[in-house]
C-alpha cells in the first residue's frame, strides 16, 4: 500500500494531498456578539446585564485575539472530488433541424421616415379640430387652445387668467406650432414604425389603442411637466383630439409605400422574387 503523499509548507505545516486549509472554527465572534447585545440592553434594564456584557466581551475579544495572533489556527479538511451529473425529470423534445438562417427579424416591410413624418403632420393638423371647437364652444376664442398649449412654454403665463389666454399672442402661437409640430412628428414616426408590427386592424391600434394609451401617460405625467396645462386641460375633449390625430395620422401613414428592411435583403433572391417552390433547403426527414 502505498503513502500518502504529504505536503509541506513554509510555516511548518504538513498535511496530505487531497486537503484543503481552512480556518479553525471557534465560538469568540458569537460570544463577543452576544457581549456587546447584553452591555446595550444593561442600558434599559439593570447595571448588572451591563457588566455581565462586559465581562463577555472582554474574554471574547482576548480569545479572539489568540485565534488569530501570532498565527492563524487552521485546519486541514479533506476533500474528495466526486463527478455529479446533473440531469433532468422533463422529457426532451425532438426538434427539426434548421438553417444557420432560421432566426427572422420582423417585419420584412416599414414604413419610410417621410412616411411617419408626413402622417404625423396631417395628424397634427386634424387634432387641431376638435381643439379649436372646444375652444370656441367653452371660452369663445380660438386662440385659449393655442396659448394653453403655449403656457407650458412660459413659466409667467402660469396664473395668467381666461381672458388673457383667449387673446392673440404671436409668442403664444409660435410656441405652440413648435410644441405641437415637435409632438405631432415624433408620433407620426413611431406609428410608422409600430403599423407594420400591428397590421391587422390598424383603425383599432391608430385610432384607439394608441391615444388611449398617450392619454393614460400624460395623465400621470402631466402635472409634471406642465402644471398649467394639467389644472385647466378637459380629458374627454383632449381624448376626441388624440382620437382624431390617431385616425388621420393612422391612415396616411398606412397609405404609403412600404420598404423593404434588411432581413428582407438578405432573403435569397428566388424568394424575393416570390417564385413558387423557393423554400429553405430540404431536410432528411423530407427527403425521406
Amino acid at each position: 500500500m502505498e503513502n500518502p503523499q504529504l505536503i509541506h509548507h513554509e510555516d511548518g505545516h504538513t498535511h496530505m494531498a487531497g486537503e484543503i486549509h481552512l480556518p479553525a472554527p471557534t465560538a469568540w465572534p458569537i460570544v463577543l456578539a452576544l457581549g456587546i447585545a447584553l452591555m446595550i440592553t444593561g442600558l434599559l434594564t439593570h447595571w448588572a446585564v451591563s457588566l455581565l456584557g462586559l465581562l463577555l466581551t472582554l474574554r471574547a475579544a482576548w480569545g479572539w485575539y489568540f485565534q488569530v495572533l501570532p498565527h492563524e489556527n487552521s485546519i486541514y479538511v479533506p476533500v474528495q472530488a466526486d463527478l455529479i451529473e446533473i440531469a433532468s425529470t422533463r422529457e426532451s423534445i425532438e426538434r427539426l433541424p434548421v438553417s444557420d438562417m432560421h432566426r427572422k427579424l420582423l417585419p420584412i416591410e416599414t414604413f419610410s421616415i417621410t412616411a411617419g413624418i408626413k402622417g404625423g403632420l396631417i395628424g397634427g393638423f386634424a387634432m387641431t379640430v376638435p381643439a379649436g371647437i372646444f375652444s370656441v364652444v367653452k371660452f369663445h376664442s380660438f386662440w385659449y387652445a393655442v396659448n394653453l398649449l403655449a403656457a407650458g412654454g412660459f413659466v409667467s403665463w402660469a396664473g395668467k387668467s381666461d381672458a388673457f389666454l383667449g387673446q392673440f399672442h404671436l409668442e403664444g402661437l409660435l410656441a405652440a406650432t413648435a410644441i405641437h409640430g415637435l409632438a405631432s412628428v415624433l408620433i407620426g414616426l413611431l406609428y410608422g414604425a409600430m403599423l407594420p408590427m400591428f397590421p391587422r386592424k390598424p383603425i383599432l391600434t391608430c385610432g384607439f389603442v394608441a391615444p388611449f394609451l398617450w392619454t393614460g401617460i400624460l395623465y400621470s405625467a402631466l402635472g409634471i411637466i406642465s402644471p398649467i396645462l394639467n389644472e385647466r386641460i378637459d380629458w374627454l375633449w383632449f381624448i376626441a383630439s388624440q382620437v382624431a390625430f390617431g385616425l388621420v395620422c393612422g391612415y396616411v401613414v398606412n397609405r404609403q409605400v412600404k420598404v423593404r428592411t434588411g432581413q428582407f435583403r438578405a432573403l435569397p433572391f428566388a424568394i424575393r422574387a416570390g417564385l413558387h417552390g423557393a423554400h429553405l433547403p430540404e431536410t432528411k426527414d423530407d427527403e425521406q
